[in-house]
């Protein structure tokens, strides 16, 4: 680098994106479904949500650990979803889970298992005192988690 030259920049993340009403919709009834275990699943998009790609569906997962207190993505589901969205070049735009009795924010045990920086964390809260007063559903919020830093991103609706 040559005298006074500054450095690279990083790309600025969004600090809001849009959620197609019909993926929030999904999340939340596979989280009424799955209770009283967390749920978890993926949003798979046409490009990293850190980038400004789009959410285009929600796919729905196994929790292997079949637990009210953690979720793990089934690894056959992950393959699988894998698999198909490289194969129709595609990417993982979100990782999603719910949290049963607690706030949509993520745990410690969340921060240290978010392995895509360029994915969003979704999280869908079942606790009563998380409804969403515009709605009367459950609370879904987004975060980014990159290398244990944790950032809100909000959620826009959006209409399909």
């Amino acid at each position: 680098m040559t005298a006074g030259a500054r450095p690279p920049q990083r790309a600025r993340a969004a600090r809001a994106t849009h959620l197609p009403d019909t993926i929030r919709a999904a999340l939340i009834a596979h989280a009424r479904t799955e209770y009283p275990n967390e749920m978890c699943g993926l949003i798979i998009g046409d490009g990293p949500a850190a980038a400004g790609g789009r959410a285009l569906r929600f796919e729905p997962t196994r929790n292997r650990a079949a637990s009210p207190y953690r979720y793990e993505i089934d690894p056959d589901d992950l393959l699988r979803l894998t698999i198909a969205t490289d194969d129709g070049d595609e990417v993982f735009w979100g990782i999603v889970h719910s949290h049963t009795h607690t706030p949509a924010v993520p745990s410690p045990t969340d921060v240290s298992l978010a392995f895509y920086p360029d994915a969003l964390y979704l999280l869908v809260s079942l606790a009563d005192d998380e409804v969403d007063a515009r709605t009367g559903e459950p609370g879904v919020r987004a975060w980014r988690i990159v290398d244990g830093t944790i950032d809100e991103i909000a959620l826009l609706s959006r209409r399909r």
